[in-house]
């Protein structure tokens, strides 16, 4: 406009808060995301083990379904922390997939734009930033791991009585943290790789090679040396330690017959790593994604 006209005026309508700013980033993301027919259908299949979940918890109080079905209550799996269990790992292995769509572009295309110095020229921190690419993994993961397994947790609450609640509760915290570590695992990788490599297919290759290549190694490890020691390198194994002591379930030896070069089998017992070295592992791997991404988000770029 004209200098002379002297219309300009601050703006002086709301102001959105500080704390919900990095929000902007999951709305326009989703609106992109859902736009796809393909990953909708996609996004639905993974929900089908939940409602055999809850299936299989209804069967368990209704004896006339039982009756018709001719099925003895004996004979379905009971209703404990091994069940919810396996269920957090199920859905856990399927969200890998969910953030391998979704995670790669997110950061790469507006590095490959040159559209981070739009973001970070405004009243919007390099941190906000990077909680509002995660955040949409986040969001998308949550709402397929344990959202809807609490859910059926308060159904199973609410099918088998308070005692049952009261005995149980402890679930709740197990049911989060395993699932919630997973989710900000993936996140912070998916952001990391998509922050190093612009390119989505390339970026989608790498993040698989990470979660597949240690795991294979690590197996490997345990094999030659007759070890469990590999699975501090594997993802997959640290997330199963991990998810196991929170529900319970972690076994720290393992027996196991082995061949030598007589061919004699001898008993051999295998430790597994301790759960603090687990989660240490797991801590560090966060740690050094944050760092990576500290590094290359910037606002500018020095090209030499």
């Amino acid at each position: 406009m004209a200098v002379y006209e002297q219309t300009y005026r601050r703006y002086m309508g709301p102001l959105t808060p500080e704390w919900s700013r990095f929000l902007i980033i999951p709305r326009h993301a989703f609106r992109a995301v859902f736009s796809s027919k393909l990953f909708i259908g996609f996004y639905s299949i993974f929900f089908i083990p939940l409602l055999v979940e809850a299936i299989l918890i209804y069967l368990h109080h209704n004896a006339n379904a039982l009756g018709v079905l001719r099925v003895n209550i004996v004979d379905l799996l009971p209703i404990d922390a091994s069940f919810f269990q396996t269920f957090v790992d199920l859905q856990a292995g399927l969200s890998t997939l969910v953030a391998l769509l979704v995670g790669p572009p997110l950061v790469s295309r507006d590095l490959r734009n040159n559209a981070l110095p739009l973001y970070l020229c405004r009243p919007f921190s390099r941190t906000e930033y990077v909680l509002g690419k995660m955040s949409v993994i986040v969001i998308l993961l949550s709402g397929l791991t344990w959202v809807p397994q609490l859910l059926l947790f308060l159904f199973q609450a609410y099918l088998e009585g308070g005692t049952w609640l009261r005995d149980n509760l402890w679930m709740v915290s197990a049911i989060f943290i395993s699932s919630f570590v997973w989710i900000l695992l993936l996140a912070l990788i998916s952001q990391t790789i998509s922050a190093l490599v612009k390119w989505r297919v390339v970026a989608s290759g790498i993040m698989i090679g990470l979660i597949l290549i240690p795991s294979a190694f690590g197996a490997f490890i345990n094999e030659v040396f007759a070890t469990r020691i590999g699975n501090l390198v594997s993802l997959i194994a640290l997330r199963t330690n991990v998810t196991s002591g929170l529900f319970g379930n972690f076994v720290q030896s393992v027996g196991r017959a082995r061949s030598d070069f007589t061919g004699e089998l001898t008993q051999h017992v295998l430790n597994e790593p301790p759960l603090w070295a687990s989660w240490t592992v797991l801590f560090l791997i966060c740690a050094v994604c944050l760092a990576l991404l500290s590094m290359r988000l910037k606002a500018y770029e020095v090209v030499k």
